[in-house]
């Protein structure tokens, strides 16, 4: 058997004065032992899967998955703050999976893999049924070898309520081949990475190529951590920072198994005069990539190169700041924002606002919008303004929901124009549920996933084939369509809706007071069938009333 393994770590700041700084770290495992036929691949490929022995994420029911993806998020991506979002997650957990052809029950194998999920990572992802799953006709195509037309083999579910906690980054961790004894695994201290403004960790699994003429084909599984530190708060208004500020931990090795372990910086000047970082130890090369269509400049630290620890037992990067800085956050090109209109409690109005920034390129966006069956959506009320004027979509699919079987799904396929804000809203009326189905919090509201954009975005710097070759970890983490546009997938915010709540104290009074009325009534009622009343005759007394009644009679009183 063989196997490679790379291991690598981005470490991204943007900053400025009084703003939060970031830090996404990303790892991209990959195991391929043993020559097996994978169904549904090309004739005249053969792939390289992992042994179930050794594949460090078993499901029980490999075979039947083509592309599957586990996201799980704390917080929302502050995108005016903190730039465009490397690799965005929704708040919660999210869940969506490619099944293979052969798959007859499609729904009966999304179940089991669920709840499979759902005891490897410790999360609630056994809570995924029919009323938050839907099948998306144009979102979420696999990217990669796994492509696939028939959306019906698509699940795609999403648990806007899920937290992450600590008891869901162990597990995580656990796939790692070195955990976290060794390597860039280290750094991960739960207590400094949930300290954090935002945190994300997903897991990712596709086909992909082994070589140039894809003869053979291997399983990918990729994990990355994304995560916001707030240095500016955190370090009295100072925004220099290090490995040990950050994670209270510095790499003292790699991982014996990993065939790449590297840390990036970006360390990309934001305007054309002199560089403001200073970045130490001296890193041991520079690389320059095109993400997310901006050029960036990174400072590598190779982990394997023996000239690292040759000086120092230990890499703790530090950026420090020649000079103050006072450039603005760039706007990205793509972002949008959702809220919720309306008052009362009978009828309300989603609202959601989709920017394009670029100042001549218009480009088209996929929306997707997943809403609980108890909003039920007025579709003849939805409208979508831009610059004034109705902007009729090109596609749109909407599947209506069903009471406590389904969600509502909508998809729209919108063209933005250049430098525009498109505005879509769209009525519901919130509905009453059974006194049964609410939770035990219930005057906390209800939560409504987030919308999902998909887009190709134009690029201000094209990428070139060389930048493909020389950098497969930029190009798999950002995969660009023809180097004049990249793909992204955002998530708007998701929404807390209020919905009619009875009193529930008067199901207790009225317990309470039945209860009283129950035992008092049927008490007394018992008491008297079951009492029985003897009559006693009086008797004479003892001794002692004797020899009273003896004196009273000497002193003339009457007895006793």
């Amino acid at each position: 058997y063989a196997h490679f393994l790379l291991e690598q770590i981005i470490i991204t700041l943007r900053s400025s004065p009084g703003e939060q700084g970031w830090c996404e770290i990303h790892r991209t495992v990959a195991f391929a032992v043993a020559a097996v036929p994978f169904p549904g691949m090309a004739p005249g490929r053969r792939v390289l899967e992992a042994d179930r022995s050794r594949m460090p994420l078993h499901t029980g029911i490999d075979g039947a998955l083509r592309r599957g993806d586990e996201e799980r998020g704390r917080g929302f991506w502050r995108t005016r703050y903190w730039g465009q979002p490397p690799l965005q997650a929704p708040a919660g957990a999210e869940l969506w999976v490619w099944f293979q052809p052969t798959v007859t029950d499609v729904d009966k194998a999304w179940k089991e893999l669920s709840n499979i999920l759902s005891g490897i990572f410790c999360a609630s992802l056994n809570f995924i049924d029919s009323t938050n799953t839907v099948i998306p006709t144009a979102s979420f195509k696999p990217l990669g070898l796994a492509n696939g037309t028939d959306h019906h083999l698509l699940r795609y579910a999403v648990l806007p309520r899920e937290v992450v906690c600590t008891e869901n980054l162990t597990p995580w961790k656990k796939l790692l081949p070195c955990g976290s004894k060794a390597g860039l695994a280290v750094l991960l201290k739960a207590e400094r990475l949930f300290h954090s403004s935002y945190h994300s960790q997903a897991v990712h699994i596709r086909p992909i190529c082994r070589d140039a003429s894809c003869l053979a084909v291997s399983w990918e599984l990729r994990q990355t951590l994304t995560v916001v530190f707030d240095f500016f708060s955190s370090g009295q208004g100072k925004k220099d920072w290090s490995l040990f500020k950050m994670f209270s931990r510095t790499l003292t090795d790699s991982c014996p198994l990993a065939s790449q372990s590297k840390v990036y910086v970006d360390i990309s000047p934001k305007n054309k005069e002199k560089e403001l970082l200073e970045v130490s130890p001296p890193p041991t090369s520079v690389h320059e990539a095109v993400v997310q269509g901006d050029k960036k400049t990174y400072a590598v630290y190779d982990l394997l190169s023996p000239s690292l620890f040759n000086t120092s037992r230990s890499l703790n990067v530090q950026l420090k700041w020649k000079r103050p800085q006072d450039t603005e956050m760039p706007i990205p090109t793509l972002h949008a924002q959702r809220y919720v209109g309306g008052y009362g409690l009978q009828t309300g109005e989603i609202c959601t606002l989709i920017y394009n920034t670029h100042p001549y390129r218009a480009f088209p966006v996929i929306l997707l919008e997943t809403v609980p069956w108890y909003l039920r959506l007025y579709v003849h009320t939805l409208t979508i303004i831009t610059k004034g004027k109705e902007n009729k979509p090109s596609y749109i699919h909407y599947q209506p929901a069903q009471d406590r079987r389904r969600p509502h799904l909508l998809e729209m396929l919108i063209q933005l124009p250049a430098n525009s804000v498109t505005k879509i809203t769209i009525q519901f009326e919130r509905a009453l549920l059974k006194w049964t189905e609410y939770p035990p919090d219930p005057n906390h509201g209800f939560y409504v996933g987030s919308s999902v954009l998909s887009a190709l975005v134009p690029s201000v710097t094209a990428m070139k084939d060389m930048d493909v070759e020389q950098s497969p970890l930029f190009t798999s983490l950002f995969p660009s369509s023809d180097g004049s546009s990249y793909f992204v997938r955002l998530y708007t915010e998701p929404l807390l809706v209020n919905l009619p709540t009875p009193d529930f104290s008067m199901p207790y009074n009225v317990i309470c007071l039945t209860c009283t009325v129950v035992a008092v009534c049927y008490g007394s009622f018992y008491n008297l069938l079951t009492r029985t009343f003897h009559v006693e005759e009086p008797s004479r007394g003892g001794l002692a009333k004797r020899l009273a009644n003896v004196i009273r009679k000497f002193r003339g009183v009457p007895p006793l």
